[in-house]
């Protein structure tokens, strides 16, 4: 057992909502963990931006976010969600997703029902695979941790195209198989978001997606009703996106960029602190 699955199932235990933030690479996870939040999540969306350049449409192969993974959960010491997507395949391609992640280092990974290939959450025109086979697809995932504390989270996107009840109904059927997290992706209204909790019983995963079709709520707010984890999953790209946006368009139009950076940006001591640069320069006193 690892200390970060274990970290997570504690938070999981304790009362009241966890708080999570999207980082697309390493260093963003490290301003997440310096910023005091107990977990990080990585999504394929960013990652998929980040490592490739490409959107959220099934580039990503599940080498390369293992790969991803690895590189976060070596460099931070908070528990750190990863996207699994829909598993990579079939049911021993779903295995193998788990075995991979596990051996990764993280604490915890979300299964989608989508077909393969698959698309981003928010975006439209997706499909789901039966219930049945996504039953099986957490059945083999479960078979394949080996470290009992890691958590399996259930996600499905059967609201868009086939209703609330329908969504509710699977991930119930999904947590019965033994998901320990339920996660309905993209609800589309406060309504939706009101009744989950009242016809779910396991703990509940939420997304808070600024530009998707899920109406944005407080932590405060998605506390009392009843969720138990909620993540801002692309907001790190959002933001640092803009930042680079503004960088360029006034190296471009000023010819120096010292003052945007005095103005808006980290400093270079900054940076070195948050690299933890010190530590490895008095390497060689302390040996």
């Amino acid at each position: 057992m690892s200390h970060t699955t274990t970290r997570l199932r504690q938070l999981l235990a304790q009362p009241g909502i966890i708080r999570s933030l999207g980082a697309h690479d390493v260093f963003t996870a490290l301003l997440v963990e310096q910023a005091g939040f107990e977990t990080v999540f990585i999504g394929g969306f960013g990652t998929s931006a980040s490592l490739l350049g490409l959107p959220d449409l099934n580039f990503l192969t599940m080498s390369e976010m293992a790969d991803a993974v690895r590189r976060m959960a070596s460099r931070v010491a908070i528990p750190v969600i990863a996207d699994g997507d829909t598993g990579h395949g079939d049911l021993h391609n779903v295995q193998r997703t788990v075995e991979a992640f596990e051996a990764a280092g993280a604490a915890g990974v979300l299964l989608e029902d989508q077909v393969m290939p698959k698309r981003c959450g928010h975006f439209a025109d997706k499909q789901v695979i039966p219930a049945d086979e996504m039953v099986l697809k957490i059945k083999a995932a479960v078979r394949a941790k080996s470290d009992p504390h890691f958590v399996i989270f259930a996600r499905t996107d059967a609201r868009q195209m086939n209703g609330l009840d329908d969504a509710i109904e699977r991930v119930n059927r999904y947590c019965d198989a033994g998901a320990d997290i339920a996660f309905i992706e993209a609800p589309q209204s406060l309504a939706e978001l009101e009744e989950i909790p009242k016809r779910v019983p396991y703990p509940l995963f939420v997304n808070m997606l600024t530009g998707g079709v899920t109406p944005i709520l407080s932590v405060k707010e998605l506390e009392q009703l009843g969720y138990k984890i909620v993540v801002c999953p692309i907001e790190s790209l959002l933001l640092t996106g803009a930042a680079m946006m503004k960088l360029c368009r006034v190296w471009m139009e000023e010819g120096r960029v010292d003052r945007l950076v005095e103005r808006e940006g980290l400093s270079f001591e900054d940076v070195k602190r948050v690299l933890g640069l010190e530590r490895y320069l008095r390497l060689r006193e302390e040996l």
